[in-house]
């Protein structure tokens, strides 16, 4: 018993012996230092960690036409659309941080389709899920259940913790949310979202939906910037409706986008695939990705060409000192919306390169529509890639 005590006071001797010697010497100069130290160690350990790499993905317009909406119920009242995503969703989650286009207010019952959407609250806890990190809501349908509308689906989008972008309940809400800025693995991204209009709908109250204005479009950049930002992604609601090639207005603002500071200019609207291209600045000596339209990401639609799409991948990378970073790899994976084939059956997205998954009475379509998208769309793409 005495040996044994006399081991633990020697123990607990040789533990209090240093910390009582520190604090003899200790004076508030000593504990900053031991505080520094601690941050220092902390600071070196985020930086070791820290990848010299993250990859962005962005897909196109998620949809909610009334068929699909009846093909997600379910018999107890639920909306179930986990099928739906299955087979995209290792290469949505793969990525580092993925980004969709809400096309649809989540504006509560009744669920109405085209012409004025209204999808159940499911559809978007699904597209997060899915493994989709913002969800964009400046769009020509974020109107559809008008200002009231609009108010629920934020208020559902922030219940269920999923981050958002392009429409705010008022002006006040806006300025203390804007700039968007994620940190990405250390890389700070900023997100803005604009659309061309709203149907002809016009905002009531004080909600606020950003739509395409340059002086806005510039400051925003701007303020973007002066917050850290190190990579500007304008996501744009423009263009024509299935229009397989940019308009000129497209193309003239991405441009002048381009040389007013963004790295990143992310098209929707046309429901159709419209080209990609890395776009030189001479104002900024720098190149950015033009992603003109991915078409539909999920829909209802029957045209061959609304029922492709494609998600966009890029690879951000740091450059020489650790604080520019540059925008790489621009690449796209192909596929292709399956409708129901009956009672019990779901939409469902195929990748291209998985037509096995394809109905042997649908192949005939997807076979089409894939060799359409390759040779009247993707051929003219610049220097974006098929990612394979």
């Amino acid at each position: 018993m005495t040996n044994y005590l006399g081991s633990k006071i020697s123990l607990l001797l040789a533990i209090l012996l240093p910390m009582l010697m520190s604090c003899n010497s200790s004076s508030a100069r000593g504990q900053e230092t031991g505080a520094n130290l601690t941050d220092s160690i902390a600071a070196a350990d985020s930086a070791a960690a820290a990848p010299d790499s993250v990859d962005l993905l962005f897909a196109g317009d998620a949809m909610q036409h009334s068929s699909q909406s009846k093909a997600a119920l379910r018999s107890n009242g639920t909306y179930d659309y986990s099928t739906c995503f299955t087979l995209v969703e290792p290469y949505i989650q793969s990525a580092d941080y993925a980004v969709v286009n809400l096309e649809c207010p989540l504006g509560g019952r009744p669920y109405t389709g085209y012409p004025c959407f209204s999808a159940p609250d499911e559809y978007a806890w699904q597209l997060k899920k899915s493994g989709f990190d913002l969800l964009l809501t400046a769009n020509n349908h974020c109107l559809d259940r008008r200002d009231a509308g609009l108010r629920r689906t934020i208020k559902m989008l922030d219940s269920m913790k999923i981050p958002h972008v392009g429409t705010y309940v008022d002006a006040a809400a806006r300025s203390s949310q804007l700039p968007l800025i994620a940190d990405i693995k250390g890389f700070k991204v900023a997100f803005l979202d604009y659309t061309y209009g709203t149907n002809g709908i016009k905002i009531q109250g004080n909600v606020v939906v950003d739509y395409i204005d340059k002086p806005k479009m510039e400051a925003d950049i701007k303020a973007a910037r002066a917050a850290g930002a190190q990579v500007v992604c304008v996501n744009m609601h423009w263009g024509i409706e299935y229009k397989l090639s940019p308009n000129s207005d497209q193309t003239s603002l991405a441009q002048w986008l381009v040389d007013h500071g963004a790295d990143l200019v992310i098209g929707g609207h046309p429901h159709v695939l419209e080209p990609f291209k890395m776009v030189h600045s001479t104002a900024t000596g720098r190149d950015a990705l033009v992603v003109y339209s991915m078409g539909n990401f999920i829909s209802g639609q029957k045209p061959v060409d609304t029922r492709v799409g494609a998600m966009v991948r890029v690879t951000l990378k740091r450059e020489a000192g650790g604080k520019a970073v540059a925008v790489s790899h621009p690449r796209y994976k192909l596929f292709y919306c399956q409708h129901p084939a009956g009672r019990g059956t779901n939409f469902t997205l195929i990748p291209e390169d998985q037509p096995g998954k394809v109905r042997s009475s649908d192949r005939a379509n997807f076979e089409r529509a894939i060799n359409r998208a390759h040779t009247l769309v993707m051929a003219n793409n610049h220097d974006v890639d098929q990612d394979r």
